[in-house]
């Protein structure tokens, strides 16, 4: 039985999409402007992008950043899929419901005082002052939740079975995982990265935190310029960052319906 569409719904819908995107869209917009002074329009020009590449200290502060998340994200992925795989094994009890928490608390704990508990951390028992790997450790520790998760989602829907089959033809436990669970998993753990990645390369409050003389970041510089006032250069920096946030968060949920899309066909075969 065919329903149908209720408009109050779609109008509503519309609304909230519009409230959700308007910001981002005059963003994009005034990227464009041909005025220094963002709030006049002056006409459609593409000369602040190029303008960006022969900015030394932005290319330093991307540069940076692409360090950081790298760093973060081969770790975060090795980490956050070895965590979820456990985690998908520990299917009940009291340790279950433990573990649970323990790998939602970082998700769910405020920026500002995760933030505050690494700087502290690293200072009294590192005496250090802020660098790239300090940055990249902070996070890898808010970002390893995120793949874990993920990762235990697709491991739970697994069929143990599988992996038995495998040991019983005559495969070690090293062969089992790489030959049968990590490529039942791959998209899922490939989601996880991509997640961690965007992550890592958006984060600004517990940067800020970490951060040391030499070591800042892209969201760091451009918080920086906001502070003298916003101007197109800004906004061109910051659509660039828009546009390759929604592609990796795009790659990511399309590796991950690929993921599911493949569990029932590789259990029934």
């Amino acid at each position: 039985m065919r329903r149908d569409r209720n408009p109050l719904l779609t109008l509503f819908a519309v609304l909230v999409y519009a409230f959700l995107f308007a910001p981002i869209v005059v963003l994009i917009l005034f990227s464009f402007n041909d005025s220094k002074r963002n709030f006049v329009w002056r006409g459609f020009t593409l000369k602040w992008y190029p303008e960006l590449f022969g900015n030394e200290a932005l290319l330093h502060a991307l540069g940076v950043t692409l360090q950081v998340a790298v760093i973060a994200v081969v770790a975060t992925t090795i980490l956050g899929t070895l965590l979820g795989l456990g985690l998908a094994r520990l299917r009940s009890g009291a340790a279950a419901g433990a573990a649970d928490t323990m790998i939602l608390l970082p998700m769910v704990t405020p920026e500002v005082v995760m933030g505050i508990s690494l700087l502290l951390f690293f200072a009294l028992l590192f005496d250090a002052n802020g660098s790239i790997w300090q940055i990249s450790i902070a996070h890898i520790a808010f970002s390893i939740s995120y793949v874990a998760i993920i990762v235990r989602a697709r491991a739970v829907s697994l069929d143990p079975r599988m992996e038995e089959a495998a040991r019983d033809l005559g495969a070690t436990p090293r062969q089992a995982f790489f030959h049968v669970t990590l490529p039942l998993i791959a998209p899922a753990v490939a989601a996880g990265a991509l997640i961690a990645f965007a992550l890592s390369f958006d984060d600004l409050i517990i940067t800020s935190f970490n951060a040391g003389v030499g070591s800042s970041t892209l969201p760091l510089y451009i918080y920086s310029r906001i502070r003298f006032g916003v101007t197109p250069e800004i906004n061109a920096i910051s659509t660039i960052i828009v546009a390759v946030t929604a592609l990796l968060i795009l790659a990511a949920m399309r590796y991950g319906a690929r993921g599911r899309g493949r569990a029932p066909a590789a259990e029934a075969s």
